[in-house]
């Protein structure tokens, strides 16, 4: 596996070594020791698995301490443009993004570290799947509007499908304050 930094200290894609021949293709998607010699030492506790359309946007989610989350995050089956926000307020990348395209031909992954919103746009027919650091806890989630300027995401879409939930979360601004 291929573990590559991203100038946000914690935040790593992950690509994993294809062994593929006539009968198909086989890789490690999880190894927790190579996992822990690059940083990312975490017990993982819950898995989620989303099916999603071409065009629909979730996100930008969290969950707030004490039950914030770290997520490996990759697709099955699909590609999605994959979006991790900085919100660890003491950190100098702080209100910094990244993007991401995961694709099931490619098998990449994104670690996603707690203090991080998250969230993915599909660009395919898409089911997302990610491993989780600590348990959903509804009174704890959190967002930020996924078109919020002041982020500047570039997701190349006009028009997303959006939850009603996610069109109403806070900007980054209202976020901080």
């Amino acid at each position: 596996m291929q573990f590559k930094q991203t100038r946000i200290k914690g935040l790593i894609e992950i690509i994993p070594r294809l062994f593929e021949d006539e009968r198909g293709v086989f890789f490690e998607s999880y190894q927790q020791k190579a996992f822990a010699e690059h940083g990312i030492p975490f017990h993982f506790v819950q898995d989620n698995q989303s099916f999603s359309h071409k065009g629909v946007l979730r996100g930008l989610h969290f969950q707030k301490p004490p039950f914030s989350q770290g997520k490996l995050v990759r697709v099955i089956t699909g590609k999605a443009l994959d979006v991790a926000v900085d919100l660890r307020e003491d950190s100098p990348t702080f209100g910094q993004h990244e993007l991401f395209v995961l694709d099931a031909d490619f098998n990449n992954m994104v670690y996603v570290p707690e203090g991080f919103a998250h969230g993915f746009l599909a660009l395919e027919d898409t089911i997302l799947q990610y491993k989780c650091t600590n348990y959903y806890h509804k009174a704890s989630e959190g967002g930020v509007h996924w078109n919020d300027p002041q982020l500047n995401i570039a997701w190349n879409i006009d028009h997303p499908i959006v939850s009603e939930k996610d069109q109403v979360l806070p900007v980054l601004e209202q976020f901080i304050n």
